[in-house]
């Protein structure tokens, strides 16, 4: 079963980040879909957080999965880091500006309504936009890489790296 990703990048209406996160923990029991909220300046690109979805999905329906939580797992996958803890570098913080959120239904689940979700964030049309210092800073790109490749190449390191993640240990 192949499960639909959906993608919202925007501003977080409640400015509260746990305010915020607290409404998206109940907004995702209430309708049994995955849902994580990163920080939009730390995601390279829309392919980016749907190729670390499929993988911390797969990841679940294998039982690989490191973190109990779906959204968490999408997390630990799109940031690129076997530790939750590390992961929580991509994800929303008091100096969040715009939010990423991204949505993976779960066998059953319903998707959350657009007004829900207008509720919670308010769609700026940008869609991504990283900012390459938060990028590098995240993932732990070094000046040698960017030498080797090019600053354009940013976007294939940090798949890399999404990549990557099952093989660290």
């Amino acid at each position: 079963m192949m499960n639909e990703i959906r993608l919202l990048f925007g501003r977080a209406v409640i400015r509260d980040r746990q305010e915020f996160l607290s409404a998206l923990r109940a907004l995702q029991a209430r309708h049994g879909c995955a849902i994580q909220a990163l920080d939009a300046d730390k995601v390279v690109s829309e392919n980016h957080i749907i190729f670390a979805a499929r993988k911390a999905l797969m990841a679940f329906a294998s039982g690989r999965n490191i973190a109990k939580d779906p959204g968490v797992e999408i997390l630990r996958y799109a940031s690129g880091e076997r530790q939750i803890e590390r992961a929580l570098a991509i994800g929303v913080s008091d100096s969040t500006e715009r939010i990423a959120l991204v949505m993976a239904s779960l066998g059953e689940s319903r998707w959350p309504q657009a007004s829900e979700l207008s509720a919670l964030v308010e769609s700026d049309g940008l869609g991504c936009s990283f900012k390459s210092a938060a990028v590098r800073e995240t993932f732990k790109i070094s000046p040698e890489e960017i030498e080797a490749v090019g600053e354009s190449r940013i976007p294939d390191l940090v798949l890399e790296r999404v990549a990557l993640v099952e093989t660290y240990r």
